[in-house]
């Protein structure tokens, strides 16, 4: 792989980490109206740390996965350059968004 499409696939893993943290927000700030106001017991602590692992998974897949498996194909300094580009691609976002909070 060139160093050009290496760039893309960072940015579009960062993206796609930002696509499904952006959703898992907006269904946590929107989940009272879809499913009204709950008693609370065990099962919300037990939802939410589910949800904690899965987004672990899903984000560690996203951000990990393709580096883990061109380390493993001997390109290593592939695997380490894609992985710096999607770590600095969602350093990027990150600071978007929160340029967006200081500006509201």
């Amino acid at each position: 792989m060139n160093n050009t499409h290496l760039l893309k696939q960072g940015i579009l893993n960062a993206l796609g980490v930002f696509i499904y943290t952006s959703a898992i927000a907006w269904l946590l700030s929107n989940g009272e109206k879809f499913l009204g106001k709950k008693p609370d017991n065990f099962l919300m602590p037990a939802a939410m740390l589910l949800l904690l692992v899965l987004s672990a998974a899903i984000t560690g897949l996203l951000v990990f996965g393709k580096p883990i498996m061109l380390y493993l194909n001997n390109s290593k300094q592939e695997a380490v350059k894609l992985l710096i580009y999607t770590i600095s691609s969602l350093l990027i976002i990150t600071l978007i968004v929160f340029a967006v909070l200081l500006v509201k």
